[in-house]
């Protein structure tokens, strides 16, 4: 796989991804803070009280009783702030830091974090969709950060981006093809993969979210598939 490291993407119509910076920030603060920097315990307990857990949603199953719980519709949200370790977490904020600024600059703050969290719904129906009986609970930003991947592919296909591929070789490519190879390499595993701790579904929910929503949320006059080279262009000055 790869790593994103930076895109040469200029921002046109804000000063400040401020409203991406602040959901990193408040990711990584709960998972230090609240899951206790990957306590077993807390993350157990902390899985139990706000996981979207497919079973408990349809009624197949209830939650252990007596412990506190988010209630079930506010699990697609609170789900998307938690993660299973370190690693889940850093890669999920390592794409968002990279890509997220551009998407909020093509639709504005508070439609970005709008988007965010209807990607992290549409990621959660898709999971509970494939498995509604399910007590295997659906936790991180994956979904999110998928929508995120889609919009930035139909945004700006052009832009190049440097990457460590295989995380030791450092590569500058096209969009097209670094998250081109990620939004297939999400497909494949989806129809073709072995069963696992991932879910595929709630990838492919997210980028398909994701997807849909950039076409009637952008900017008025922001285009898709642009064809220029964004790291040429000077970011346009915001009165």
């Amino acid at each position: 796989m790869f790593v994103p490291l930076h895109d040469q993407n200029p921002l046109k119509y804000i000063r400040f991804p401020w409203a991406t910076r602040a959901i990193v920030v408040i990711n990584v603060l709960i998972f230090l803070f609240y899951q206790r920097g990957g306590n077993a315990d807390a993350e157990a307990a902390s899985v139990m009280s706000f996981g979207l857990i497919p079973s408990t949603l349809t009624g197949v199953h209830i939650r252990t009783p007596g412990v506190f719980h988010a209630p079930e519709y506010l699990t697609f949200i609170t789900s998307s702030f938690l993660h299973g370790d370190i690693w889940h977490l850093t890669g999920n904020m390592l794409f968002l830091w990279v890509f997220g600024d551009n998407v909020e600059d093509a639709v504005g703050h508070y439609r970005f974090i709008l988007f965010y969290f209807l990607c992290a719904i549409g990621g959660g129906l898709a999971h509970v969709a494939v498995a509604p009986g399910s007590d295997l609970a659906l936790i991180g930003a994956s979904s999110s950060v998928a929508g995120v991947i889609a919009a930035y592919f139909l945004l700006h296909p052009r832009v190049k981006i440097w990457i460590l591929l295989l995380f030791r070789i450092p590569l500058r490519l096209r969009t097209i093809w670094v998250l081109g190879f990620w939004i297939l390499l999400q497909i494949y595993n989806f129809l073709f993969g072995p069963p696992g701790e991932i879910s595929w579904a709630a990838h492919l929910g997210g980028l398909v979210t994701g997807g849909l929503l950039i076409l009637v949320m952008r900017r008025r006059g922001v285009p898709l598939l642009a064809r220029e080279e964004p790291e040429l262009i000077a970011a346009e000055p915001v009165i």
